[in-house]
């Protein structure tokens, strides 16, 4: 079991640097004679019983587990647990399937499902300390369920049937994880039937599904994985020479790397699908997925660095640091207080697994698997970032749901005398996957729009049905309240009504069109560097009618200005939803300009010359423009499965939901909005802001939406249309998204170009001798007989913020 050098040989190559997270330390292993894919003074790893080892720490923990310590007995005690409920029926004897509940021959998350349950019966099998441990009666009956499935269900012999996923990467990893497990006790026969079958399905780290296709992002990382425990099993080092090799994409000269940012510094075209450098990921193709495709990829990709680290295949690609930028902008800015944001998690979010801030645990899981590897003062940050994480999290206790393994990396994280990172306080936007996150000490909020460049949804194998207006502008709210968004909040919210949206209103059919694009180009917008200052707007143009609009949030620190203008449909009837909150306690106090709601489910109510709401455990929200709103709480009672027919169940779930919106009437032509929300904020803060707005309306016309804030004059301006003035001090000369802050003797202007076609945006401000403190490349300023004029190369920057810094002279 020698490492090789693979055919095809690039620049991508392991030969082309070493990377240093390719230098992590795991498991001692044999030391043998170097090659030329070595770094120095690493070990190469002749022998595979060294590298199953590594897998099966990664699966149990590893020898030496300390049952006297209170957390790693709990979890030994969860992993005995999970065994005995994943036996439950299992029957080798039975000729329809090998558990009774998973007998289909035409849904493939059965095969999956049933190698799932058998590998956590074989980890608790491994694990000293549980009732199972080393159990020679289960031993033999894990064996024969193994048989069972290579005899009735996968293999050579079998044709597959529904999902490729299954048989090449769920039932594969599954299988993988139960023979490393199992391996003295497999057989030399046995073991060469279940690679065989492996390798059936699943033959190349760089191919999948039956027809072959390029594996690209998040299933390439998995194909990897597959192809790796199975060559270890097999000890084979070629294949994993392949494998090392694939995550660079060797063969294909890197177009599918999924190491390499998408949009590459020597403008080379990536796959499009995996991580960009402003931190978003896509997978299938326009699909926002951080949360989804994108946490399992870090995950996947840490277990195999863990795996390959410091032998001969190591992966020492320099692009491989990427990773730090992934964590750094890809994750952190999406977490809330271990809740994953939504709008970037795709169909999972109809998945009852799926809640809970399940998907943060695998972040925080994967990062923890990395920090060892991770350079010195890297390691310190990521530290004290895993640290606050875990901290944080009050909803879901980590270290009491965390495997075996994390919890003993976690505990050494956590004893570090690095402190904890501190709550993020951070505006950050995502221009290539049209999404934006606003961090406050005591609230996090997310916008979700889409453009001609981003789907709307994804609703594929029967899941996510009903996720029509994910991205039609919703706004997701994260609080103290940090089950909001679990505790079946998605089976159960009106989905015709998220928060933030404008819709026709009405139930479309399920997953009507899911996976498209919008015909409007503007979706975007602009932050200020080092502050919670951002403007972002979308121009809406809903799928399947012609409702049209413009909708900007300007995010001022504590406050979001909600504007929107041009609000047009031949149908109706046409609303804005002002919230949208499911309840925590049922009987949360509405106030409307200080007068207390009724509390009663069933309510419901016009609401005439509204100036403040304020809903108990939300937030304020105050309307400078007295509004009509319609007010409603109910008791809303569906299933999973009413949102996903593959993995939803049929039990009824009820829970209690406010909800605020403003009523546009029928085919509206030119309706508008424009109400402050407040979130976290007192009733008295609340009323006091409705007294005293801090941030005024400058204009929402179709053209352009523009606020001021009254503290400090800046302006957040949002332009729609070549030529348009958001006020006597500020115009472009097309669309384009600005914040002007003045500080004192300087102004300090960002820009952006959120159509990202431009070649270059314009803006004049009404302001003279100004000269130039710091300007970022590509910004030009020149003096005006009305007083200065911005000009900015905005090609190729898809989106990107610029800034400059002026001062009087």
């Amino acid at each position: 079991m020698n490492p090789g050098t693979g055919r095809g040989t690039t620049r991508r190559t392991v030969l082309a640097g070493t990377a240093a997270l390719g230098a992590a330390v795991t498991l001692p292993l044999a030391l043998t004679s170097g090659t030329a894919h070595a770094a120095a003074g690493h070990a190469t790893a002749e022998d595979p019983a060294a590298l199953r080892a590594r897998w099966h720490t990664l699966l149990t923990g590893g020898a030496g587990l300390d049952l006297t310590d209170e957390r790693i007995a709990a979890a030994v005690a969860r992993t005995g647990r999970a065994a005995t409920t994943a036996a439950t029926g299992l029957d080798p004897s039975r000729t329809d399937g090998l558990f009774p509940d998973l007998t289909s021959v035409t849904l493939s998350n059965h095969v999956t499902t049933s190698f799932k349950r058998l590998a956590t019966i074989a980890t608790a099998w491994a694990v000293p300390g549980t009732a199972q441990y080393g159990d020679a009666a289960l031993a033999d009956q894990l064996l024969a369920g193994i048989d069972w499935m290579l005899t009735h269900r996968y293999g050579p012999e079998h044709s597959r049937f529904d999902n490729d996923w299954d048989w090449e990467i769920g039932s594969a990893l599954a299988l993988n994880d139960a023979s490393v497990l199992l391996y003295d006790v497999l057989g030399t026969e046995r073991l060469t039937r279940i690679t065989t079958a492996v390798r059936h399905y699943t033959p190349d780290p760089n191919l999948w599904r039956a027809d072959r296709q390029i594996a690209t992002g998040a299933n390439r990382v998995w194909i990897s994985t597959v192809v790796a425990v199975n060559a270890v099993l097999r000890a084979d080092g070629d294949a994993l020479t392949r494998v090392r090799d694939a995550l660079s994409d060797v063969e294909g000269s890197g177009a599918n790397s999924v190491l390499a940012f998408n949009d590459r510094a020597d403008g080379s075209a990536g796959t499009g699908e995996g991580f960009y450098s402003d931190g978003s990921f896509l997978q299938h193709y326009k699909h926002p997925y951080n949360g989804g495709y994108g946490k399992e990829l870090l995950n996947n990709l840490s277990r195999l660095l863990n795996l390959l680290a410091g032998t001969g295949w190591a992966v020492t690609d320099p692009e491989l640091d990427n990773v730090r930028g992934w964590v750094d902008d890809g994750f952190d800015p999406l977490l809330a207080r271990g809740d994953v944001m939504a709008s970037v998690c795709g169909r999972e979010i109809a998945r009852p697994s799926k809640q809970g801030h399940a998907s943060a645990q695998t972040v925080i899981e994967a990062v923890v698997r990395l920090i060892p590897s991770f350079p010195g003062d890297t390691a310190d940050r990521f530290t004290a970032l895993v640290k606050q994480w875990i901290a944080e999290d009050t909803y879901r206790d980590f270290l009491a749901v965390t495997d075996l393994a994390s919890l003993v990396a976690a505990r050494r994280v956590l004893d570090s005398p690095v402190p904890a990172r501190g709550p993020l306080v951070a505006h950050k936007q995502h221009p290539r996957m049209d999404k934006a996150a606003h961090h406050r000490p005591s609230f996090a909020l997310g916008i979700s729009a889409y453009s001609s460049r981003i789907y709307n949804y994804e609703s594929i194998q029967n899941e996510n049905l009903h996720g029509w207006h994910l991205s039609d502008g919703m706004v997701l709210l994260y609080t103290d309240d940090l089950g909001h968004y679990s505790e079946d909040y998605w089976p159960t919210v009106d989905p015709a009504r998220l928060p933030g949206t404008t819709v026709v209103a009405g139930r479309p059919a399920n997953a009507a069109g899911q996976r498209t694009t919008s015909t409007a180009d503007w979706a975007g917008g602009t932050a200020l560097p080092g502050t919670t200052l951002g403007a972002y707007g979308m121009e809406l143009r809903a799928y399947g009618s012609s409702l049209h609009g413009l909708k900007s949030w300007f995010c001022l620190d504590d406050v979001i200005a909600c504007v929107g203008s041009g609000i047009t449909a031949d149908t109706g009837p046409v609303e804005t939803v002002v919230e949208n909150r499911k309840l925590r306690d049922p009987h949360a106090t509405l106030l409307i300009d200080g007068k207390v709601a009724p509390t009663d489910a069933g309510w419901s109510a016009r609401l005439d010359g509204v100036r403040w709401l304020h809903a108990e455990g939300t937030g304020g929200y105050v309307f400078p423009q007295t509004a009509t709103l319609r007010g409603l709480r109910e008791e809303r009672t569906a299933t999973w499965q009413e949102i996903n027919l593959k993995y939803g169940t049929d039990t009824p779930v009820t829970r209690p939901y406010l909800t605020l919106w403003q009523d546009h009437g029928a085919a509206p032509a030119g309706a508008g909005y424009f109400w402050l929300q407040a979130p976290a904020a007192s009733a008295g803060r609340t009323r006091q802001w409705a007294a005293a707005p801090p941030v005024e309306l400058v204009t929402d016309s179709t053209a352009v939406h523009a606020v001021r804030r009254r503290a400090d004059g800046l302006l957040a301006a949002n332009f729609w249309t070549a030529g348009a003035s958001a006020s006597r001090e500020l115009a472009a000369d097309g669309p384009a998204s600005v914040l002007v802050r003045p500080e004192g003797r300087t102004v300090t202007v960002a820009l952006s170009d959120p159509t990202q076609l431009r070649s270059s945006v314009v803006v004049d401000l009404a302001r003279r001798g100004l000269t130039v403190v710091t300007a970022d490349p590509g910004i030009r300023v020149t003096a005006t007989g009305q007083g200065t004029r911005i000009t900015a190369d905005t090609a190729n920057l898809h989106g990107a913020t610029l800034n400059l810094t002026l001062k009087r002279s």
